[in-house]
C-alpha cells in the first residue's frame, strides 16, 4: 500500500503530515541539544566541586596525604573528576551525532519535501489551466450555438414575411449559414479541448500525482528511520560511558575499602613521635631539715671544707634534659617546682653564695621559685623557633627521620653525579679513540665540574652522617629511660634499625661527657627522674627469651640479619618502641628484625 494509490485526493493531508515530521525531527534536535547542555552543566559543576576540594598543597608537602583517609578522598575525588569527564564525552557525542546530523538531515529533508510538493503544484496549475480552456471552448460552443440558432430563426422569419424584400432574405440566410459553421467550429473544438482535458487528468490522477506522492512516502520514511537511529544514539552514547563510569565507581568502592584506621594511627605516630622521654615523678622537697641547725654529718650543714652542701643534688652523673639545645646558653637549672637550682654542687666548684647560711640559701629560693607542675604547653616548644641545617630545632625521632630524608636524597644525587662521571669517560674515551665523533678536550669543563660535585656531596654526606648518628643516639638513649619507666606499644619498623654500635657505646659515652665536663654546665639539663636509668643501661649478655619467625626475612639493610619462617631464635634484647627486636641465630649472628615478624616468649 503507497500514498499514491490510497491517498490520491488527499494531497493537503499529506503536506501537514509531511510538515508534523519535519517538525518532530526538529523538536528532537532541540532536545538533545538542551540535553548536552544539562550534560555540559553539570560536568562543569562537578569539576569545580572537585577543585574546591581537593588539597591545594603538593602530596609530598603536605603531611595530612600520608593518612589513609585523605587518599582514598583524594583518590574520590579523582574519580570523581573522571566521571565528569564521561559526562562531557556524552554531551560531545549527542552534540556531534545527534545535534549536527539530525540537524543537516532535516535541511535536506526540507528541501526535498518543497521540491516534492512545487512539482505537485505545478501539476494541479497545468490541469486547472486545461480546466479553464475546457470550460472556455464549452462556453463558446454553447454561445456559437445559440446565435446560430437565432440566425436561423431570423432567417426563417424574414423568408415567410412578404413584405421583407429578396435583398434582406438572402442576407438573413448568410448570416445564419455564417453562424452555423462557427458553432460546428466551436463544436469541434470544444471536443478536441475535452479530449485533450481528460487526458491531462487521467495523466494527472493515474501517473504523475501517485509518483509525487510515493516519493513522498519513501522521504517520510526515510526521515522517520532516521529519527528512530537518532533515538537509538540517545542510549547508545551513555551505554559506551557506561563501562568507565563502572570503573569509577569501583574505584570509589576501592579508595572506600582502602580507609585503614589502624595504619592512620600508626602514621600519626610516625609523623609527630617526638622521641622524648616522659618527664619523671617530681621529688619531694623537706623544707623542715633545714630547721635544725645542728651541723651533722647527716643534715644540711657545711662540711669540713667550708662548703654548703644540698641534699637530693648529688648525683655523679647527670643526664640532659631532651628539650635542651647542645652547644646554645641555656638558663639557669630549674627545680621540679619550676625555680632555679643553687649552681654549687658536692663536687663541683664552689658557688658565689657558698659563705652563705644554708638557711639563707633556702628562704631565698622559697621566695624566687613560683611553685608549678609540669603541663603539655611546656613540651610543645615555641613557635618562632630558628630552623637549622641539622634539624636540631626538631624533636629527635622528627630530626632523625629529616636527617635520614636528606642523607637518602643525598646518596641518590651522589650516585647520579658518579653515572655521569663513568657516562663522561666513557664519552671522552670515545672521542680520544675516533676523534671525528668529537673533541675531548670539550669534556674536560662537565668532567671538572662532576668531580667538584661528587666531593661536596660526599662532604654532605659525611656531615649529615655525623648529625644522623648523633640524632640516633639520643634517640636510643630516650628509649632505655623510657623502657625503665612505662610500657607503651611498639611501632612498627617504619623507620631504619637502630644502629647496635651506637645503641651498646651511648652509656660509656653519656658517663664520659658527664664525667668530663663540669658539674655547672651539666646540672641545667639533669633531669630530676635518672634515679633509676642505670638499672636498665647494662644490656643483658644472655638471652632474656626465645621467639619463633613468622615470616621470612631477608636482612639487606645494615644491622638487620636474616631469618626464615619457622626458625628459633634467641631474643636479646626487647623492642624498644621503634619496632625491632634484637635477635641471635643458633647458626651465629646477632642484628635486629622487625617485631612484627616474631612470636615471643620470654623467660
Amino acid at each position: 500500500m503507497d500514498w499514491g494509490t490510497e491517498l490520491w485526493d488527499q494531497f493537503e493531508v499529506l503536506e501537514r503530515h509531511t510538515q508534523w515530521g519535519l517538525d518532530l525531527l526538529d523538536r528532537y534536535v532541540k532536545f538533545v541539544k538542551e540535553r548536552t547542555e544539562v550534560e555540559q552543566a553539570y560536568a562543569k559543576q562537578l569539576r569545580s566541586l572537585v577543585k574546591k576540594y581537593m588539597p591545594k598543597r603538593p602530596a609530598k608537602d603536605d603531611p595530612e596525604s600520608k593518612f589513609s583517609q585523605q587518599q582514598s578522598f583524594v583518590q574520590i575525588l579523582q574519580e570523581v573528576n573522571d566521571f565528569a569527564g564521561q559526562r562531557e564525552l556524552v554531551a560531545e557525542n549527542l552534540s556531534v551525532r545527534v545535534c549536527l546530523e539530525l540537524a543537516k538531515y532535516s535541511q535536506e529533508m526540507k528541501q526535498e519535501r518543497k521540491m516534492h510538493f512545487q512539482e505537485g503544484r505545478r501539476a494541479q496549475q497545468q490541469l486547472e489551466s486545461g480546466f479553464k480552456q475546457l470550460e472556455n471552448s464549452k462556453r463558446k460552443f454553447e454561445r456559437d450555438c445559440r446565435e446560430a440558432e437565432k440566425a436561423a430563426q431570423t432567417a426563417e422569419r424574414l423568408d415567410q414575411d412578404i413584405n421583407a424584400t429578396k435583398a434582406d432574405v438572402e442576407k438573413a440566410k448568410q448570416q445564419a449559414h455564417l453562424r452555423s459553421h462557427m458553432a460546428e467550429e466551436s463544436k469541434n473544438e470544444y471536443a478536441a479541448q475535452l479530449q485533450r482535458f481528460n487526458r491531462d487528468q487521467s495523466h494527472f490522477y493515474f501517473s504523475q500525482m501517485p509518483q509525487i506522492f510515493d516519493k513522498l512516502q519513501d522521504m517520510d520514511e526515510r526521515r522517520a528511520t532516521h529519527l528512530g537511529a537518532g533515538y537509538g544514539l540517545l542510549s547508545e552514547t551513555e551505554l559506551e560511558v557506561v563501562p568507565i563510569i563502572a570503573k569509577c565507581l569501583e574505584g570509589m568502592k576501592v579508595a572506600a575499602d582502602a580507609v585503614n584506621a589502624k595504619n592512620d594511627s600508626q602514621v600519626l605516630i610516625e609523623l609527630h613521635k617526638s622521641g622524648f622521654a616522659r618527664p619523671g615523678d617530681v621529688e619531694f622537697e623537706d623544707f623542715s631539715q633545714p630547721m635544725n641547725r645542728v651541723p651533722s654529718d647527716s643534715s644540711l650543714g657545711t662540711p669540713s671544707d667550708g662548703r654548703p652542701e644540698l641534699r637530693g643534688t648529688s648525683r655523679s652523673r647527670a643526664k640532659r634534659w631532651p628539650f635542651g639545645k647542645k652547644n646554645k646558653p641555656c638558663p639557669p637549672p630549674f627545680s621540679p617546682l619550676g625555680g632555679p637550682l643553687p649552681s654549687a654542687l658536692p663536687n663541683g666548684p664552689p658557688s658565689p653564695r657558698s659563705g652563705l647560711d644554708p638557711l639563707a640559701i633556702l628562704s631565698e629560693i622559697s621566695k624566687s621559685v613560683k611553685p608549678r607542675l609540669a603541663s603539655f604547653r611546656s613540651l610543645r616548644g615555641s613557635r618562632g623557633t630558628v630552623v637549622t641545617e641539622d634539624f636540631s630545632h626538631l624533636p629527635p625521632e622528627q630530626q632523625r627521620k629529616r636527617l635520614q630524608q636528606q642523607l637518602e636524597e643525598r646518596n641518590r644525587e651522589l650516585q647520579k653525579e658518579m653515572d655521569q662521571r663513568e657516562a663522561l669517560k666513557k664519552m671522552k674515551d670515545v672521542y680520544e679513540k675516533t676523534p671525528q665523533m668529537g673533541d675531548p678536550a670539550s669534556l674536560e669543563p662537565r668532567i671538572t665540574e662532576t668531580l667538584n660535585n661528587i666531593e661536596r656531596l660526599k662532604l654532605e654526606v659525611q656531615k649529615y652522617e655525623a648529625w644522623l648518628a648523633e640524632a640516633e643516639s639520643r634517640v636510643l638513649s630516650n628509649r632505655g629511660d623510657t623502657l625503665g619507666r612505662h610500657t607503651r606499644p611498639p611501632d612498627p619498623p617504619a623507620s631504619a634499625p637502630p644502629d647496635s654500635s651506637s645503641n651498646s657505646n651511648s652509656g660509656s659515652q653519656e658517663n664520659k661527657e658527664s664525667s668530663e665536663e663540669p658539674p655547672s654546665e651539666e646540672g641545667q639539663d639533669a633531669p630530676i627522674y635518672t634515679e633509676f636509668d642505670e638499672e636498665f643501661e647494662e644490656e643483658p649478655a644472655s638471652p632474656i627469651g626465645h621467639c619463633v619467625a613468622i615470616y621470612h626475612f631477608e636482612g639487606s639493610s645494615e644491622g638487620t640479619i636474616s631469618m626464615a619462617e619457622g626458625e628459633d631464635l634467641s631474643l636479646m634484647e626487647e623492642d624498644k618502641g621503634d619496632g625491632w627486636t634484637r635477635v641471635r641465630r643458633k647458626q651465629g649472628g646477632e642484628g635486629y628484625v622487625p617485631t612484627s615478624y616474631l612470636r615471643v616468649m620470654l623467660n
